[in-house]
């Protein structure tokens, strides 16, 4: 109990001083809690999931859930941009394929074998509302071609900000809210067309 105790403290104190270092990549000072990654990996349909990627995966709260709940076979690919961050999701999760740019999505896809199309769910942890609009409609425009038709992404923000450019983009954005994570945070469903 005293060491896993020890390693979400670990883990907190990572993210926060990568967040010292690079608040607008970072986005928050603590990582997201287990009511926000549960509310984020709910609505998958696990059984069926044969690819599925996260952006922006921090010190690997939502990682930890894919993991559990993917079925065996199924690709999983994250990415994370913090140096640091992403060394130390490198050896908790060496089953996973590991990026470092979500800018990057469709050419990494393309580099492990995945056509744009091919996904069938993309979970982010990134910051869009601190990010700047050019780079905001790079990540969404890669992460709209990269899924399936009825493939799902799933976002998280602490605002309602990024409501209408989803709802612009996606056949149905369906929104929840999740009051006990720091800050407490919107989850977006997001869903593309059939």
């Amino acid at each position: 109990m005293l060491q896993l105790m020890d390693h979400a403290i670990a883990d907190r104190l990572r993210f926060f001083y990568s967040f010292l270092r690079s608040p607008r990549t970072v986005g928050s000072v603590t990582p997201s809690s287990r009511f926000l990654a549960r509310a984020m990996l709910k609505e998958v349909d696990w059984a069926r999931t044969e690819i599925v990627v996260e952006l922006g995966a921090g010190t690997g709260v939502f990682t930890e859930g894919i993991k559990k709940l993917a079925r065996s076979g199924a690709k999983k690919m994250i990415f994370e941009k913090d140096l640091h961050l992403r060394e130390r999701l490198i050896r908790r999760f060496p089953d996973f394929i590991i990026g470092d740019n979500a800018c990057e999505l469709i050419p990494s896809l393309a580099d492990n074998g995945i056509e744009p199309g091919q996904v069938d769910v993309i979970l982010s942890g990134l910051p869009f509302a601190v990010l700047p609009q050019p780079l905001r409609d790079q990540i969404l425009t890669g992460v709209y071609r990269a899924l399936k038709p009825d493939g799902i992404f799933i976002t998280f923000q602490y605002s309602l900000q990024m409501r209408k450019q989803l709802l612009d983009r996606f056949h149905t954005v369906d929104l929840s809210f999740v009051p006990f994570n720091l800050p407490p945070a919107f989850v977006y469903h997001c869903r593309k067309k059939g």
